[in-house]
């Protein structure tokens, strides 16, 4: 049957490097392109083909106006300083009561209100540009980094009862950051908003309970994916020097952190499990801090330092691309990185699905990971062999690693076996009957 082919729209706050949300966007595209559609993109930082894209910084989560917004909003501290108290004293004439870290000064008010009306605009001109069809919106209604961006995209489907798809991978109760906060409105009527014209996708089961909870939202569980009808290619010769490159020594294990440096990855279980095999290895961290600050990689540097623990920071020489840095060195992708590991650690406390953990199993290697909601919930019941524990790395982890790495014939058994589960339930083949789906519903006819 010959699909309908449409104007589709994907609008994010950024659709740039190895990100999850951009990762995640880059195989919807993948597979709707495949029926059909066309594909374009609306960001604050965008790598997709220019032809193809509208860039307005001001959607970016990093602009420094939007980062002002979010000091002031979750920092839980602004109004209970002198200086607040001093700057604004219409509030404090009013009653000292109204001093408090669940207000916010009027200042900011006016600027998401100009912000956002900026961005609306930019958003009528996105579709009028593009002649659009149907909206993708991943993640920027439901993770508030960007409040003005969430607000507007809500103004414009309202005004317009655009076809939506909001394609939720995190959610504002789902991150300690942004409990305490002064824009509880903001956050009830953007994040997620509760429109007709929107159908919600979300990544996880319990995501699809929380929604149906709390706003009485029905929604699709659409799991993250990888190509597993498309094994990937065997290394060429460019990637032959990757553990050369990353400091490795024959003779030593490579184990792999695939993902950022934040907290919530839980890269200290790495750290201690690789000090306790007691054997020679190091521990490469491919990804950088990104939005959440140097404090916890520069924790994770002396945390290996009390350990003894070799552990190499490669963001630079990991990227989407192959290239070159500024002073010759060569640039990896992730996917000519984890064929060389010969143990990928994910030792994550939270996660939205499991982006390592998918791109491990495709890759063949073997993992180690904590028991996160998520994991237990989504992806272990399907049976795939890895190494686990609960909450600290225990004698029983540590001998399981241990026997793998002695005993590789094991190692391929498991990898094969995970990966046949991978094809069967996480496959680009499962997103097709999705999306057919998912359509189908937006446009009352057979897609």
């Amino acid at each position: 049957m010959k699909h309908i082919s449409r104007n589709i729209g994907f609008i994010s706050t950024r659709f740039a490097g190895t990100d999850g949300v951009s990762l995640e966007t880059e195989k919807w595209a993948a597979v709707l392109e495949g029926f059909d559609h066309h594909c374009f993109y609306f960001a604050g930082e965008c790598d997709r083909p220019e032809e193809q894209s509208q860039i307005v910084p001001e959607a970016f989560y990093r602009h420094p106006d939007i980062h002002l917004i979010n000091e002031q909003a979750y920092s839980g501290s602004w109004m209970v300083t002198e200086q607040a108290r001093a700057a604004h004293p219409e509030l404090g004439s009013l009653h000292k009561d109204f001093f408090s870290i669940y207000i916010r000064p009027p200042s900011m008010v006016r600027r998401v209100d100009e912000i956002k009306e900026h961005i609306k605009v930019q958003l009528y001109e996105f579709a009028r540009r593009f002649t659009l069809d149907l909206l993708i919106v991943e993640n920027a209604l439901a993770i508030p980094l960007n409040l003005p961006l969430g607000l507007a995209l809500t103004e414009f489907i309202a005004e317009t009862g655009f076809p939506t798809v909001a394609h939720h991978h995190d959610f504002s109760w789902e991150r300690q950051r942004f409990q305490v906060n002064c824009v509880g409105d903001y956050l009830a009527a953007a994040f997620p908003p509760t429109l007709p014209s929107i159908r919600h996708a979300v990544i996880n089961s319990v995501q699809a309970q929380q929604l149906a909870t709390r706003y009485g939202l029905n929604s699709r569980v659409i799991p993250n994916v990888m190509d597993f009808d498309n094994p990937p290619p065997q290394l060429d010769e460019y990637a032959q020097t990757v553990r050369a490159d990353f400091g490795l020594q024959p003779g030593e294990y490579f184990f792999l952190q695939p993902t950022r440096v934040i907290q919530r990855k839980g890269i200290e279980h790495a750290v201690e499990l690789v000090h306790r095999l007691e054997l020679p290895a190091k521990l490469v961290i491919s990804h950088a801090a990104d939005d959440e600050g140097s404090d916890y990689a520069e924790r994770v540097r002396a945390y290996a330092g009390l350990w003894n623990v070799d552990v190499r920071f490669e963001s630079d020489l990991v990227q989407d691309r192959r290239g070159l840095t500024g002073d010759g060195r060569k640039i990896y992708t992730l996917g000519d990185v984890y064929p060389h590991a010969d143990f990928v650690t994910y030792p994550s406390s939270i996660e939205g699905f499991g982006n390592a953990f998918l791109e491990a199993v495709y890759y063949r290697r073997p993992i180690v990971v904590n028991n996160y909601s998520i994991y237990e919930v989504d992806i272990k019941p399907k049976g795939f062999r890895a190494v686990s524990f609960d909450g600290f790395i225990n004698e029983d982890s540590i001998k399981q690693v241990r026997y793998l790495l002695h005993n590789p014939d094991e190692i391929e058994a498991w990898a094969e076996e995970n990966y046949q589960l991978g094809r069967r339930y996480f496959s680009f083949s499962m997103l097709e009957r999705r999306l057919h789906s998912i359509l189908a519903d937006c446009f009352g006819e057979q897609e």
